[in-house]
């Protein structure tokens, strides 16, 4: 039996996939998740087809026609300024200097279409299922970089001028290797946070650790390679191994010091850590204690407490808690607000 009303679509464009939901008029989501293979590698084209092919799945399930979805957000893995992508990530030649947002929009015969990066979305995601929450949202979530993005009260992301704001990892840390070195980032420059904060970090922390001598017997000196070290170093940690935890506990405050910076610019109220982390249910208490102990040694005091009201924290730090729909439920929830 078809429902009735307005819908609108999320649709996240990863490398490999694309994630895709419904929300209807309330904001709420309609039928389940659906996820395609995104072909980005095959040029936009490909990937429209797909993203059709996940509308009609989307609609079918929950017995309404195309014609219903009033507007559609949409995310994708690159740098893009007013629906135009600016650089070639891990898509296809062809996304770059094309509007994707408007070919895509004529070739659903002119639905209004809303486009923002995935850092964006997943941050939108976030505020979306947070319906008490009416104030800022900062989110950074580590992965195999540090990305982010900050939402304003009200629930519009902060994109800037150019759609380039909220690089969040690459933003300097006063911190050095045992040599005295900058850190190189995988950006070209030296001394990043994501140098520091990622899964590109973890393996170059463990490759240095496990070269010394008092760690030869560890027994992630196995012969195996360093990214497979790495992979697995989360579930050494959650196990107590003490190489693994003072790892975690050194990537932790470093992300914390400079959390207290991007907060004291931003001075979002909330702070949500995303990515793999947050998904760990052995240690990630630890790690988010770790995350405070690097805060609290950067940030003022006014940033942690009241100075009328010591009781009430002036900056909250929660786990993502979006899931893997997080981003298409950010861009869905904002084409709701855009176009409903």
């Amino acid at each position: 039996m078809a429902e009735n009303g307005s819908y609108f679509a999320g649709l996240d464009i990863g490398g490999t996939t694309v994630k895709t939901v419904l929300v209807d008029e309330a904001g709420d989501l309609a039928g389940e998740m659906v996820e395609v293979r995104s072909q980005v590698k095959d040029g936009y084209e490909a990937t429209f087809g797909q993203l059709e092919l996940a509308l009609v799945q989307l609609t079918a399930n929950i017995g309404i026609s195309r014609e219903q979805v009033c507007g559609i957000g949409m995310d994708v893995p690159a740098p893009s300024s007013d629906g135009v992508i600016w650089a070639q990530a891990n898509l296809a030649p062809d996304w770059v200097g094309t509007n994707v947002r408007d070919c895509f929009s004529q070739r659903l015969g002119g639905v209004s279409v809303y486009m923002t990066n995935d850092g964006n979305a997943a941050a939108l995601g976030e505020y979306a299922v947070r319906k008490k929450h009416h104030g800022g949202l900062l989110l950074v979530a580590p992965g195999t970089g540090l990305g982010g993005g900050l939402v304003l009260p009200g629930g519009r992301a902060y994109e800037g001028q150019n759609g380039l704001a909220l690089e969040v990892g690459h933003v300097s840390v006063p911190h050095r290797e045992e040599n005295g070195e900058l850190p190189k980032c995988s950006c070209g420059l030296t001394g990043c946070l994501e140098a520091w904060v990622s899964l590109m970090a973890l393996r170059r922390r463990v490759g240095i650790e496990l070269a010394k001598t008092e760690n030869a017997g560890h027994p992630l000196n196995d012969g195996s390679t360093v990214e497979e070290k790495a992979f697995r170093l989360r579930d050494f940690a959650k196990a107590g191994d003490e190489l693994a935890i003072s790892i975690f506990r050194q990537q932790g405050r470093i992300l914390g010091y400079g959390l207290a910076d991007l907060v004291r610019v931003f001075d979002p109220g909330l702070v949500v850590i995303g990515g793999g982390l947050a998904e760990t249910v052995g240690f990630r208490d630890d790690y988010l204690g770790w995350v405070m102990e690097g805060f609290e040694e950067r940030a003022w005091p006014v940033y942690l407490r009241s100075p009328i009201n010591p009781e009430k924290e002036t900056t909250q730090f929660e786990w993502a808690s979006g899931g893997d729909s997080s981003a298409a439920l950010g861009v869905a929830f904002s084409a709701r607000e855009m176009f409903g």
